[in-house]
């Protein structure tokens, strides 16, 4: 096995427990690899550090699979994944998650997410790409899905030296899955929709608007295919409006609305969502709760400024609309939008809507996004709910 011999200092992070080796932090790798095989990491004095896998093609060049000199084999993978499956059984429905976190279940670079009994995958590194038949054949044993379908179209496989493909790699899977996420129902397509098919992270966040949307109007913007827009109108919204760009998302999100038989309450409109909230804000309108769910506005640092100043519009926008006393819930899913500066841009807008703001909660992803504290890079879902007065 090679070793990742590492600068002088760089083994700090190693120490910390943080799951990564930047390929500038690498002084030299000594033996023979190829790309995506196992090596052990040692200081550049030679002490024994960690083992993980090795990409020299990539940034992360060192992806941690143990601190313990044992073997990274089939046997760990399906103890990892047994493990990641168990913490879950203690809180959520394996039916309606995120089975498996990538580093957080110290399985770098690994999602697994899970609708009734169908299984999407997304193997984002060449090193675990190698494991892959592994780690199907450790869900089949421990959860017997009907299938298991593979998304890895992603742009980042690329950097990685790695083919975009999509496909079936267990079982059978249709072209789309009835999935009941809080007692409301969804079609999930797997095969074509965003990411796997559905963002599960902001389940917990859904759950968490019940008591601030009884009997209220409700603007949901970035609506998608209706997730937040329908648990308002399951939990006794008295009108929910919802807003996306795409109108295949909105179409979808009228089907969602139709198999949970609230077509009556919950309607939906393909906009854009700037242009439509300033319509509305010149004419006047006003909402008792809005809720801003944006895609990532920023997925380097490099764009941080700019993603900022795109959130702080939208926020200022929707304050305004808000009746006293209503609520904003408000969230960011752009790792780079830390939760600090999250707060500060919101409380930014507030002064410039020349609102109060009282926060209700603050919330961040659901308990099947486990987070590692020694990485930051593991929490990146913020929300937000304020209550909203005029001053």
């Amino acid at each position: 096995m090679a070793t990742a011999i590492l600068l002088p200092g760089k083994e700090k992070r190693v120490y910390s427990r943080h799951p990564w080796v930047f390929r500038s932090d690498i002084a030299r790798v000594e033996g023979s690899f190829e790309p995506g095989d196992v090596v052990d990491i040692a200081t550049n004095k030679g002490k024994f550090l960690a083992r993980g896998y090795y990409n020299p093609l990539s940034q992360i060049a060192l992806r941690i699979m143990t601190y313990q000199p044992e073997p990274v084999d089939p046997d760990l993978i399906f103890r990892r994944v047994r493990e990641a499956i168990d913490y879950r059984r203690t809180f959520a429905d394996l039916r309606s998650c995120r089975l498996i976190f990538a580093e957080s279940d110290r399985l770098p670079a690994l999602i697994v997410d899970s609708f009734g009994d169908v299984l999407v995958l997304q193997c984002l590194a060449l090193g675990m790409e190698r494991f892959k038949q592994d780690v199907v054949d450790a869900l089949v044993t421990f959860l017997h899905p009907a299938g298991i379908w593979e998304r890895n179209d992603v742009p980042v496989r690329k950097l990685e030296g790695l083919e975009m493909m999509t496909g079936l790699l267990y079982g059978e899977v249709p072209d789309r899955v009835q999935m009941t996420e809080n007692g409301i129902r969804f079609f999930v397509d797997v095969k074509e929709g965003q990411k796997t098919g559905f963002f599960l992270d902001q389940k917990e966040n859904r759950a968490a608007i019940a008591p601030f949307v009884r009997g209220k109007r409700v603007l949901d913007c970035f609506c998608h295919t209706g997730s937040f827009a329908l648990h308002a109108g399951y939990y006794g919204a008295s009108e929910v409006i919802g807003v996306d760009i795409s109108e295949f998302a909105c179409a979808c999100a009228e089907e969602n609305a139709r198999l949970n038989g609230l077509e009556d309450r919950v309607r939906f409109i393909a906009a854009n969502v700037f242009d439509l909230l300033g319509e509305e804000s010149r004419a006047g309108n006003q909402y008792d709760v809005i809720i801003l769910d944006p895609p990532a506005f920023t997925k380097s640092r490099s764009t941080v400024e700019s993603a900022r100043r795109g959130y702080k519009e939208i926020n200022l926008r929707a304050m305004k609309m808000i009746t006293p006393g209503g609520y904003l819930i408000t969230c960011s899913c752009s790792q780079h939008m830390l939760p600090a500066m999250f707060q500060e841009m919101v409380l930014d807008a507030a002064r410039d809507a020349r609102v109060l703001l009282r926060q209700a909660e603050f919330r961040t992803q659901g308990k099947d996004h486990p987070i590692l504290p020694a990485s930051p890079e593991t929490q990146y879902l913020k929300c937000g709910i304020y209550q909203v007065f005029p001053v």
